[in-house]
C-alpha cells in the first residue's frame, strides 16, 4: 500500500523509516556509485530530509519499505534551486503550486507495480493539493522508466550525453495522466485515492471543523 508521511510523523513507523534509508542507500551508492552520505547504521539521508518533506512510500505487506519519493514545497528549500540552478540559467523554480519531487527510490526485488503505484500517488498528492506541476532532477536511466509508466515530463534543460546526462522536467498534473497511469500500473483510482484520502482527508475534515 501506499503511505504518505510527513517527517516528524516517521517515528510512527520505525520499521519502514529504516528499511526505507538503507534502501536509499543501497540503491545510491551500492548500485548507482553516487557520492551520498552514510552513517553507521547504513542509512543515506542529506539536508533536506531535515527540511519537514513528505515521503510518499510504498509499504510492502511485512512494513517494509519497497520504494518511496520525497516532495518539497519549491517556495522552500530544494535539490534543484541549491544545486542545479545552473541548470535553469541560475532562475530558480519558486512556487506554492510547484513541488521537487526527490529521491525515487526503488527497493531490491520490487516488483514492477511500485514505480507506477508511486507515480500515481504522487499524481494524487499533485490534484488533491491543487498543484501545477511537479519538478524534478533525473538521470538518463530514467527516461524510459518515465515512457513506461505513462507520465513522461517536459524537459526544461539537460547537461551531459549518453547514460550520463541529467535533465530538469515538469510533470503536469491531470486526471487524464492519473488515469492512463493507474491503467497501466494495474491499479484503480479508486484505491489510489483511498490511499490519499487516508492520509490527508481527516486533517482536511479537521480544519474544516475548526472553520
Amino acid at each position: 500500500m501506499i503511505r504518505y508521511i510527513r517527517a516528524n510523523d516517521l517515528p510512527l513507523f520505525p520499521r519502514l523509516r529504516d528499511t526505507m534509508f538503507r534502501d536509499r542507500a543501497d540503491q545510491f551508492r551500492t548500485r548507482l556509485g553516487w557520492d551520498v552520505t552514510i552513517d553507521d547504521t547504513g542509512a543515506e539521508r542529506d539536508e533536506y530530509d531535515r527540511e519537514s518533506p513528505l515521503y510518499v512510500i510504498w509499504e510492502n505487506e511485512d512494513g517494509t519499505h519497497g520504494g518511496s519519493m520525497r516532495v518539497l514545497p519549491t517556495n522552500g528549500p530544494t535539490m534543484l534551486n541549491d544545486h542545479f540552478v545552473h541548470l535553469l540559467q541560475n532562475r530558480p523554480i519558486r512556487n506554492e503550486k510547484i513541488w521537487e519531487c526527490t529521491r525515487f527510490c526503488l527497493a531490491r526485488g520490487a516488483s514492477p507495480q511500485v514505480s507506477g503505484a508511486l507515480l500515481l500517488a504522487g499524481l494524487e498528492l499533485g490534484l488533491g493539493h491543487d498543484l501545477t506541476f511537479s519538478v524534478g532532477i533525473f538521470d538518463a536511466r530514467m527516461v524510459r522508466i518515465y515512457g513506461r509508466l505513462g507520465w513522461e515530463p517536459m524537459v526544461l534543460a539537460s547537461q551531459g550525453e549518453g547514460r550520463d546526462a541529467i535533465s530538469v522536467g515538469l510533470w503536469h498534473f491531470s486526471e487524464d495522466a492519473a488515469n492512463l497511469v493507474a491503467e497501466r500500473a494495474g491499479l484503480t483510482r479508486a484505491q489510489s485515492r483511498a490511499w490519499y484520502d487516508e492520509a490527508f482527508e481527516p486533517r482536511v475534515a479537521q480544519l474544516a471543523r475548526i472553520a
